[in-house]
């Protein structure tokens, strides 16, 4: 995996060793967080973090656990979307877009997620494909880069898009991943489709 000198935002690590710590236990988490090069956890009112460690630690879950890689780095990007929501986004923002039809809230939420991809995207470059249907990309992905697979890997970045559009946009969103770097694929896609409307 090339080494990039990226910075990502510390839930990428945070929201992940909780989910571990239930799913693994104390002493097996400690094992992924001392390969991945992790050798205290970060703080959160620091800022960023080297992308590496981070990026190394979702790499490590997928080859140590295959069979529930997915559904952990799920949880970890749930865990990571409810952190957004009490700590980065106001809640009167939130509250006044919650009023508004998904018409209108997509593409104010898309925009915000784009304006502030730094925090997810390290190294890779983000673009906000489409505000509606919405629709991101990720060039180069960090989490994923010189990893290769039949099937896209980015479960983290879908879970924290469908957890944030869910609790602001209404019930029922998904974040679909298309295409994926590690499935050779110039960019990872995601495209948020409602399963409900309402």
């Amino acid at each position: 995996m090339r080494e990039a000198k990226g910075r990502i935002g510390p839930n990428a690590i945070l929201q992940f060793v909780p989910v571990l710590e239930a799913a693994t236990g104390a002493t097996e988490t400690a094992r992924l967080l001392t390969l991945a090069g992790i050798t205290a956890l970060p703080n959160p009112s620091a800022g960023l973090i080297e992308e590496g460690p981070a990026a190394r630690l979702h790499q490590l879950v997928r080859q140590a656990l295959p069979g529930d890689a997915a559904r952990l780095a799920i949880a970890a990007g749930q865990a990571t979307g409810d952190y957004i929501l009490a700590h980065r986004i106001p809640k009167p923002a939130q509250a006044v877009l919650r009023h508004l039809p998904a018409r209108l809230s997509v593409p104010i939420l898309s925009k915000a997620i784009a304006k502030h991809a730094w925090t997810f995207c390290g190294s890779g470059e983000f673009r906000l494909a489409a505000s509606w249907p919405a629709r991101f990309e990720i060039l180069d992905n960090p989490v994923v880069r010189g990893e290769v697979s039949d099937v896209p890997l980015c479960h983290w970045h879908g879970a924290v898009f469908a957890r944030l559009f869910t609790a602001i946009c209404g019930p029922g969103w998904q974040a679909v991943e298309t295409t994926c770097c590690a499935q050779g694929a110039r960019v990872c896609r995601f495209e948020m489709r409602r399963s409900r409307q309402s």
